[in-house]
């Protein structure tokens, strides 16, 4: 039985919001249901809360820095939730996985560089490659029996061909993957192969479903471990990305001094008060309000895929193995993606992910963020059925 409540529904308007109170900068109104950028419609953790409260009680906000504390919360989590044992060494601090992956392709590689990614994928894995002049190369994933799938014949002639950097999304999204240990031990050997540097963003892996387990891909053995880069947070986990607080583990010593040296060179100094705060009261009391979202949003998952198949059986919902995004295909609408992609947010007022976001394989789906209350989502499903309506 459920400890924590995520029905409450709250107002999160007028709270600078990107996802509610910028719909207007993003989709032109600001009268529609944002389901769209990935932040949870959900409290914090209660504990998360309290030792927030605690601090801004204390009234003091002088310079703050990172601590053995901060560093042993994480790695505890890690060795308990993906039995990863990480040196606290290993740890370097970020605001931000997106502001660290920019860091690292300007640390490891050169203007011109070729940079691979999986698409469809997360949209500022393009912006980062070509906002610091470096060449996006693609692995295109397959959908295949409504799974995507890895090519790993294109992705080895690809490796081959002087690519410096690969960017891994482990859980993936938009797709909703979580990779298996058979797929990420070949991800890990073709990296090895051919000398690749290889980034893993791991942002979601806290949130996997079950039956599935997420295994961090430094983890296989020391020899990738030497040539990875992993980027992990509290802030999906636990729906505090507004505190801007991320880790980044690098086993390698010398990975890990260029990497610390180009964060620097940005005047980046070290974490904010309450994000050091909130990684070290989460990772350390937040496994059972966990617990609970994830069999809050596996219900959310399965309303989804309920609602669809009865309401709407022309689209096609590509089930999450973790995340709380869902990729959903309305391909067999015969539309283009501006046809049905206005509809949903003028006739439904919906305001959801286009997935030509994700690149050119997007095209045709949307991803839905199912991270809200079931009263919230089953108005947004309506929405779209009225959206797509005759």
């Amino acid at each position: 039985m459920s400890h924590y409540s995520f029905d409450h529904v709250v107002n999160r308007k007028q709270t600078q919001s990107v996802k509610w109170d910028k719909t207007d900068t993003f989709f032109g109104s600001s009268d529609v249901l944002p389901l769209w950028v990935a932040d949870m419609d959900f409290l914090a953790p209660p504990d998360v809360l309290n030792a927030l409260q605690e601090r801004v009680n204390h009234g003091v906000f002088g310079y703050s820095a990172t601590s053995s504390e901060t560093s042993s919360a994480l790695t505890q989590w890690l060795q308990r939730k993906h039995q990863w044992s990480v040196n606290e060494d290993s740890i370097v601090y970020s605001p931000g996985i997106v502001f660290a992956i920019s860091m690292a392709i300007q640390a490891f590689t050169k203007q011109g560089d070729h940079i691979l990614i999986q698409s469809p994928v997360y949209t500022p894995f393009f912006e980062m490659v070509k906002l610091n002049d470096r060449q996006v190369v693609e692995n295109p994933l397959h959908l295949k029996d409504d799974r995507y799938e890895i090519d790993f014949t294109d992705l080895e002639e690809k490796l081959a061909n002087d690519i410096k950097l690969m960017i891994l999304c482990s859980p993936h999204n938009p797709v909703g993957r979580v990779w298996t240990r058979e797929e990420l031990t070949k991800i890990a050997a073709l990296c090895i192969k051919y000398n690749v540097l290889l980034l893993s963003d791991e942002i979601h892996s806290d949130l996997i479903y079950q039956s599935h387990k997420h295994i961090p891909i430094s983890s296989l053995d020391d020899q990738i471990a030497k040539q990875t880069i992993t980027c992990v947070a509290p802030s999906k986990t636990f729906n505090i990305p507004g505190l801007q607080a991320s880790a980044i583990i690098i086993p390698n010593e010398q990975l890990r001094e260029a990497y610390n040296k180009q964060q620097q060179k940005q005047g980046f100094f070290t974490l904010n008060t309450f994000g050091i705060i909130a990684i070290e009261a989460a990772y350390r009391k937040g496994d059972a309000w966990l617990n609970d979202l994830l069999l809050y949003l596996e219900e959310n998952v399965k309303l989804v895929e309920s609602f669809i198949q009865s309401k709407l059986p022309d689209l096609r919902v590509i089930k999450p193995e973790g995340t709380y995004l869902m990729w959903i295909d309305f391909r067999n609408l015969n539309m283009t993606d501006e046809q049905f992609n206005h509809l949903l947010l003028h006739k439904g007022k919906v305001a959801v992910e286009p997935g030509t976001k994700y690149g050119e394989n997007g095209s045709g789906f949307v991803r839905l963020n199912i991270a809200c209350p079931r009263s919230t989502l089953l108005e947004g499903l309506e929405r779209i059925e009225r959206a797509l309506s005759t």
